[in-house]
């Protein structure tokens, strides 16, 4: 459906932005949107808990879209306010890793970004859920946890940390057993676990494509696997998670599901979105189709 709005939030995380603080961004940014909606306010995004209030009184308001500017946090933290509502959600980059913008192809370069979407249209999304918190991106329950935590304690942002964290956890991940079914099927168990990923796009971010086939709005997610006693054969092949062919790696599972039940051994954090939230051994991961709406170019 082409975009058609009356009445547009832009909520701006004024700590994203690498090269330029998201706030500079706002002039430009309203000045491309005001011929397709010339009621536009914007409001800064303070904390999560700011963001989502913000968002979900200007829904109530009537706003039909609410444009995000920030990272895969942030489109998670608001994004969780639109699901099951009429009101999109747009995206234009400004964080480390926009694996959500990076998989709908939303351009990179704020400025491009927001004519892209500005004469885009709305689609339907499905949304993956574990453990009742939303997610759109990825659900990770393993060693890209772990990162998520060491990244998190890096004084500065950017793909580098991110390299710096995933190598640092590798060295030091300890891989805990699981035990998991898909879709009420039997239960499997997996010993050495590095990389297990419930998917619902492609990537995690910076390129990375972990789910190279999965689909945002076919009712299903995707799980990736990896052990850890194959980490030096992926290493080698480490180009393929860049360029869409890791999953064809015989060391790499993949299986589609819309219910996915995890036990481990023991309590550990997750990543949502490149976030991470405490969790319990148990990690329960559905599906809900077609629940979010999103602005595309």
């Amino acid at each position: 459906m082409t975009l058609s709005a009356k009445q547009v939030l832009v909520l701006i995380n004024p700590r994203s932005g690498i090269s330029n603080p998201a706030a500079a961004l706002l002039p430009a940014i309203e000045q491309i949107w005001h011929p397709h909606c010339p009621n536009i306010i914007h409001q800064f995004s303070h904390s999560a808990d700011d963001g989502r209030s913000k968002a979900r009184n200007a829904v109530a308001a009537g706003a039909d879209v609410v444009l995000v500017i920030g990272g895969d946090g942030m489109v998670n933290s608001i994004g969780c306010e639109l699901i099951g509502q009429q009101a999109a959600l747009g995206v234009i980059p400004t964080g480390s890793g926009n694996g959500f913008a990076r998989h709908f192809n939303i351009p990179l370069d704020p400025v491009r970004a927001a004519h892209a979407l500005a004469g885009g249209r709305t689609r339907a999304i499905d949304v993956g859920v574990a453990n009742g918190r939303p997610f759109f991106v990825t659900c990770g329950m393993a060693w890209d946890a772990a990162l998520v935590r060491t990244f998190e304690k890096m004084p500065v942002r950017g793909i580098l940390p991110y390299v710096f964290s995933a190598a640092y956890e590798y060295l030091t991940y300890e891989p805990q057993p699981f035990k998991y079914s898909l879709d009420g099927g039997r239960t499997q168990r997996c010993n050495d676990p590095i990389v297990f990923t419930a998917a619902n796009l492609t990537q995690y971010g910076g390129g990375a494509q972990i789910a190279p086939k999965a689909c945002a709005d076919d009712g299903w997610l995707e799980l990736t696997l990896m052990h850890r006693k194959d980490m030096p054969a992926l290493l080698i092949n480490l180009p393929r998670l860049f360029d869409g062919s890791i999953d064809r790696l015989p060391e790499v599972v993949t299986r589609r599901f819309k219910s996915l039940r995890v036990h481990r051994a023991k309590a550990a954090p997750i990543q949502l979105d490149g976030e991470l939230v405490e969790s319990g051994p148990d990690v329960e991961v559905d599906v809900k189709p077609c629940a979010l709406n999103i602005l595309i170019p």
